[in-house]
């Protein structure tokens, strides 16, 4: 067999393996159903419970990276502590041992069967079910297959020299090990594929135990470098999340290479006592050293999470999804305070939702990426408590209401509605600016005025609204109707402008369409406002 044939072989097997197992993923958390974040956030209450969660979801993603990806969005969201992320990425560690184990089952003679049962359920069903079911078959599948192509690249390698020096030199300084398994688990973007790799060497014969294991220990420290890619330019409770992955595997392997030589003879005896296979000797490894390395720092998370939040100082942006004032117990004994209550979180969601049209116009200006991010965060708890909200107003409806609770439930539901639907332009908002880049489409300095112009007017007349169902104030409820007065006029007003820039060529027709788009946007938020003006309005006068 020629080298170009090797070559192919194995990084074809290597795209396949990938594919594989973010096939498999997606098809897990499909028959899953998007119950992921859920799971997180009710089973996170301690360390040792975000360890057991960590280590579900990461089966179901196939991926530990993914497990400290929504740990990291839910630490921001406010949902999860630093300190319960902490037991997540610990439980992800674990989590990820699964697919070695998997691996280790060597099922690459029936891979092809088991590819073509899943192409058969995602082409010849309709049921959405089977056809997910079909994907993570599929998935399953090509992972062994792709192992299967990789085997017979690195197959030859046991013959070539300078390898097997390599390999030598492996024994010999376990830190040399560490570092390839690092730079190769960094260089595919998958500590799966790199121990799958490393279980096929070892399978042919062409690896000592010696020599794999502090690769293995290299490739757990390379799948941190992915989560603090990840991190770079996010908040700080991202980077603090990445900064604990890190930490968590470099303390684990320092520890095991200071006990290597016992470590290493623990494997092997293992593996002769239980008649193991070469692929099933390294999952079993790589199972023990990261269940003992949660074992021995679990302990610790407080202190880990002490020095993480010291090495990255600052301020986190924390949104809180949860519903903070909705008592179901106070609806039975008085529907008036519980209508107080929806009132308050209400507003609540009313300050989010302007924070999160602040974010959307600093990301218009600016084009920092933070500021969709957080945009896209705050839109994503407005619609929890939209979701919370609306369920206690309906329990609400359930007991005999006065005239004038009666007014204010149905005021309430209103209000509700539109501000969920204020977030949903604002999200559109960041989407049309994100259009704009990615297309590299330039609005002219004129159309980027108007359009902060018409935001600050929008932000104004929002705040107002807001404000005048607080302190159920008529005269800022007048006034920010007159504001979206205002901002009607604003929005025809604009449009004959860009017409005119866009006749005299300052403009190209795809910033028109930006430029219309976003400006009709801000001028329904207008409506939305003025909405809750009214209903406050209409509320007082009766």
């Amino acid at each position: 067999m020629t080298l170009q044939e090797l070559l192919f072989l194995f990084f074809g097997g290597l795209g396949i393996f990938l594919f594989g197992i973010k096939y498999l993923g997606d098809g897990l958390q499909k028959v899953a159903g998007d119950k992921l974040r859920d799971l997180l956030d009710k089973f996170t209450s301690n360390p040792i419970m975000g360890v057991f969660t960590g280590i579900v979801v990461t089966v179901l993603l196939q991926t530990s990276t993914g497990s400290t990806v929504l740990a990291i969005g839910l630490v921001n969201a406010g949902f999860m502590t630093l300190r319960q992320s902490i037991g997540v990425i610990m439980g992800a560690n674990i989590g990820t041992t699964v697919t070695a184990f998997i691996i280790g089952l060597d099922f690459g003679a029936y891979s092809l069967p088991i590819m073509a049962f899943g192409t058969l359920l995602i082409f010849f069903f309709k049921n959405k079910k089977i056809n997910n079911f079909g994907q993570v078959f599929f998935g399953f599948g090509a992972l062994f297959y792709g192992l299967e192509l990789m085997g017979e690249g690195l197959y030859p390698l046991r013959e070539v020299e300078a390898f097997t020096e390599l390999t030598i030199s492996m024994s010999n300084n376990p830190l040399l090990g560490v570092l390839i398994g690092t730079i190769f688990t960094v260089s595919v973007q998958s500590s799966s594929a790199a121990i799958g790799m490393l279980q096929q060497l070892f399978q042919d014969g062409a690896m000592t135990l010696d020599a794999a294991l502090p690769v293995l220990f290299g490739d757990n420290i390379g799948t941190t470098i992915t989560a603090v890619i990840a991190a770079l330019g996010a908040s700080v409770a991202a980077k603090r999340a990445a900064m604990t992955h890190v930490i968590f595997n470099v303390v684990g392997t320092v520890l095991v290479l200071i006990l290597l030589v016992p470590f290493t003879n623990f494997v092997a005896y293992l593996s002769s006592l239980l008649d193991l296979n070469p692929r099933m000797t390294i999952a079993y490894a790589h199972g023990i050293f990261n269940i003992s390395n949660v074992l021995i720092q679990l302990p610790f998370v407080a202190a880990l999470a002490w020095i993480v939040t010291k090495l990255i100082p600052g301020k986190e942006t924390i949104i809180e999804y949860k519903a903070q004032h909705l008592d179901p117990s106070i609806i039975q004994q008085s529907a008036s305070i519980a209508l107080s209550q929806a009132k308050r979180e209400t507003l609540r969601m009313g300050e989010l939702s302007f924070q999160g049209l602040n974010e959307a116009s600093s990301f218009v200006k600016t084009n920092q990426k933070r500021h969709a991010e957080l945009t896209y965060q705050f839109e994503d708890a407005i619609n929890n408590l939209d979701k919370k909200i609306t369920e206690y107003l309906t329990q609400i409806s359930a007991n005999s209401l006065t005239a004038g609770d009666s007014r204010m439930h149905s005021m309430l539901m209103d209000t509700v509605r539109d501000i969920e639907r204020v977030g949903d332009h604002m999200e559109n908002l960041v989407e049309l600016k994100e259009y704009q880049i990615t297309n590299k489409v330039k609005l002219s300095t004129s159309a980027l005025e108007d359009l902060e112009e018409m935001f600050t007017l929008t932000l104004n007349t929002f705040k107002e609204a807001l404000e005048s169902l607080e302190d159920d104030d008529i005269a800022k409820a007048r006034a920010a109707i007159l504001k979206e007065e205002q901002i009607d006029k604003m929005e025809r007003e604009l449009r004959k402008k860009h017409i005119m820039r866009l006749n005299d060529g300052l403009c190209d027709g795809s910033a028109g369409i930006v430029f219309v788009d976003m400006i009709s946007n801000l001028e329904r938020i207008g409506d939305h406002a003025v909405n809750i003006a009214e209903a406050v309005a209409e509320e007082e006068a009766s």
